[in-house]
Parts: C-alpha cells; sequence; structure tokens
C-alpha cells in the first residue's frame, strides 16, 4: 500500500479545497445582490462546472490509482467514510441542480464559462425549477457541514493523535508544503470575498424630473385641459392670431435630410449604484425639417431592438428576451413625431410617439443642432420611463433604475 495519494490526487484535492471555500464566500453573498451581482452569478456558475469537471477526474483517479490504506476502523473509521461520500455526493450534486437551476429559470440568462465557452441549457422542464432551487440550496449547506467535519476530522488524527494523517496529502512530506497547500483554501475564501461589490450607500433622493421628459403622457393631457380651459375666454385673441396666420406668407415643405454612417444611438440605466451602458448598431432615420420653421417637421426613427449591446457577452444574450426588449415578437421600436418646436439657440424639442414592445406612449425628445448650409451635426437625448413599456420586468432587472436615459448624435446632408 502506498503512504500517501499519487501526484494527480493531491493536486485536484486541494485545488478542489480551494474552490468550494471560494464558493461558499460568493455563495453567502448572493442572495442579495440582485442585479448587481449578474458578474458574480457567472463566476459562481463557472466555478461550479469546473469543480464538477475536477470531481470526475478525481473519481477516476481514486479508482484508478492506488490510495493508502485506512488509518482508522469502527464507528469513527466508518463515520470517515460516510464523510468522503458525502463530499464527493455534495461535489457532483451542487454544480447539477445549479445547472438545473439556471436551464429551468423563467429568465433565461445565458452562461458562458469564464466568458469564453457557452454552456447549453439542460432539457428540462420549468416544472422541475422549485425543486432544483430547493435542492441547490439544501446541498450547499449539507456540503458546508461535511467540508467542516472533513476538516476537522484530519486535525484530529495529525494533531490530536499524532497519525501524521495530512502528510498523505503533502508530496515529499514537505513542511512548507504543509502549510502552503492548507493556505489555499483560506486563500480562496478570501478571494471568493474580495471579488464581492462593496456595500451600496442608499441612493440619493433623485431630483424632480421634466414633466414632458419623464411623464410624457401626464404632461400631453395637462396640456390638453389648459387648452380647453382657456379656450372659452380667449376667443378674440385666437381668433386674432388665426387672422395674422392666414396674412403670413406660406411655408413651403421643409427639406428632407439623409443621416451619414457613424451616427449612434445609445443608452444608460442606473443598476445598484453602477451604470450600465450600450447602444444600438442599427437604425434608420427619416428627417424633415428645416431649422428656421421647425413647426413643420416630421421625424421618423426606427431601430433594430436585436442590434442592442452593453459590451458584455452574458448580459447581450439577455437583452433581447421577453424580460427586456422582446425582440423575437417585437424586433423594431420606432419614435415619431409631427412637429418640434424652437426652445432656444439652435435648440428643439419634439414631442411623439415612442412604440416599443407593442406599446406606444407619449415622448419627448430634445436636440440641437450645429453647423450650416447643407450639413448638420445633430445631438440629442430622452429620458424613457422603461415599466411604460414592460422592459426589465423580471427578477434580474430589481435593481435597475426606473429612467433609461437615451442619447443620439449623427450627421445629416440635406437632399438636393
Amino acid at each position: 500500500m502506498p503512504q500517501r495519494y499519487s501526484l494527480a490526487a493531491i493536486i485536484l484535492h486541494w485545488a478542489i479545497a480551494a474552490l468550494l471555500a471560494f464558493q461558499i464566500a460568493v455563495g453567502w453573498a448572493l442572495e442579495g445582490l440582485g442585479a448587481h451581482g449578474f458578474h458574480l452569478y457567472q463566476w459562481h456558475k463557472s466555478v461550479g462546472m469546473l469543480i464538477l469537471a475536477l470531481t470526475v477526474a478525481r473519481i477516476a483517479i481514486r479508482y484508478w490509482k492506488p490510495r493508502p490504506a485506512k488509518l482508522e476502523g469502527g464507528w469513527q473509521g466508518a463515520l470517515a467514510s460516510a464523510v468522503h461520500v458525502g463530499l464527493y455526493a455534495f461535489m457532483l450534486g451542487a454544480p447539477l441542480t445549479g445547472w438545473a437551476l439556471v436551464s429551468t429559470a423563467k429568465v433565461k440568462v445565458p452562461t458562458l464559462l469564464f466568458g469564453l465557452l457557452p454552456l447549453p441549457h439542460l432539457p428540462l422542464p420549468a416544472s422541475v425549477h422549485a425543486l432544483a432551487e430547493n435542492g441547490h440550496g439544501l446541498i450547499a449547506w449539507l456540503g458546508i457541514a461535511l467540508f467542516l467535519l472533513h476538516v476537522a476530522g484530519a486535525l484530529r488524527h495529525h494533531v490530536l493523535m499524532g497519525d501524521g494523517l495530512i502528510w498523505r496529502m503533502v508530496p515529499g512530506r514537505s513542511p512548507a508544503l504543509l502549510i502552503a497547500l492548507p493556505a489555499l483554501i483560506l486563500l480562496g475564501f478570501v478571494a471568493g470575498r474580495a471579488i464581492l461589490p462593496a456595500p451600496q450607500a442608499p441612493a440619493a433622493p433623485a431630483p424632480a424630473p421634466q414633466d414632458d421628459e419623464v411623464d410624457n403622457q401626464v404632461a400631453n393631457t395637462a396640456e390638453a385641459e389648459a387648452v380647453n380651459a382657456t379656450v372659452p375666454a380667449d376667443n378674440a385673441v385666437a381668433n386674432a392670431t388665426q387672422a395674422t396666420v392666414a396674412e403670413e406668407e406660406p411655408i413651403g415643405p421643409p427639406p428632407a435630410w439623409t443621416v451619414q454612417p457613424g451616427g449612434r444611438i445609445g443608452f444608460s440605466v442606473g443598476n445598484d449604484g453602477d451604470t450600465i451602458s450600450g447602444s444600438f448598431s442599427k437604425w434608420t432615420a427619416q428627417i424633415a425639417m428645416d431649422p428656421d420653421h421647425p413647426a413643420s417637421a416630421a421625424i421618423k426613427v426606427t431601430i433594430d431592438m436585436a442590434s442592442a449591446s452593453v459590451g458584455d457577452a452574458y448580459k447581450d444574450g439577455m437583452l433581447p428576451g421577453d424580460e427586456f426588449f422582446g425582440s423575437a415578437a417585437h424586433p423594431t421600436a420606432t419614435f415619431t413625431a409631427s412637429g418640434a418646436e424652437a426652445t432656444g439657440a439652435n435648440s428643439y424639442r419634439a414631442r411623439g410617439t415612442l412604440t416599443l414592445k407593442g406599446v406606444s406612449k407619449p415622448q419627448t425628445i430634445r436636440f440641437t443642432l450645429s453647423g450650416k448650409d447643407t450639413s448638420r451635426t445633430v445631438t440629442g437625448s430622452a429620458t424613457v420611463a422603461r415599466s411604460a413599456f414592460d422592459v426589465g420586468n423580471g427578477d434580474s432587472s430589481t435593481g435597475l433604475t426606473p429612467q433609461v436615459a437615451v442619447t443620439f448624435s449623427f450627421m445629416a446632408k440635406r437632399k438636393d
């Protein structure tokens, strides 16, 4: 019988132990992080699947390579064997139930192992989601208990009984490795805690929003009521205004403009103290406008919702889903406006309609023009209330702020 385990078994033993410590450190914090812990979930899943692969290799080596004989019989030896079996069940069961959990979740979050290898979802019915979720949590707590029992048993043998048990998992009986290898467990735990996000300070009260940017429908309704209320009292003024308008020179149709390549439509939203920013790579705009007579403007912007990206493969995979843009059923979003109004020098506001995810709501945009003659640079912004369009309706969206900031900039040339 060998006096220690094979080198391959030793490497796998300490690697798995360090990874388990990492998982314990991260797993404790995941529950309360919401969307802010998105990257941690990806790390948790990636490390879990690595543990699964290493455990399969460890089991194969256990039966392939000779291993030292047991040092203790009786009930103590039986308990040690039971703890070993339980640990193997834990190292297999926890990743498998976690895999089943994400495969049956309502929100299909894609998994890229360590950002490189896509992990397919298991072909399981949604009805097993609760079982997988509860089983994953139970197995995790049982695994922590077995982990601690295993460490306590090893220390009992090595320190109290003095039989040198731990030497069997140390190459060459090296005193330095006797310290360094167990220290990997502590290092794994510390690494797991180190990548946790810092506690978030309570969000400061948001400044009072402008009606026409945040609650467009209320603003439009208020304007309509105000107009209706003043018409009976001001018929004379209205008639005079109509007469003046009738005497003005008629204004011809506004010139059309062609958007040049290189423009950008971007968006950003708060996420538990952070900001998620992205853009749409495919969109078109049809614009007819005379800057000197903006009331005759006609604007239509069409956005390909499947082209949205925030620069993160995990999150990009979620955006087309029903929790966010639902781009399979609603591939495009459109903004249309008939007329605009000047708000300052080269500054304008257009009140129109935004249709997104099958819902149409009043929406206001603000923009400025620079340049002259046949070439203009357009920059602008809007604030969209995402809940009005059922965008971000799932568990992974709980940390997102209600308002989404939209920005746009592009060059346009007047058509001849």
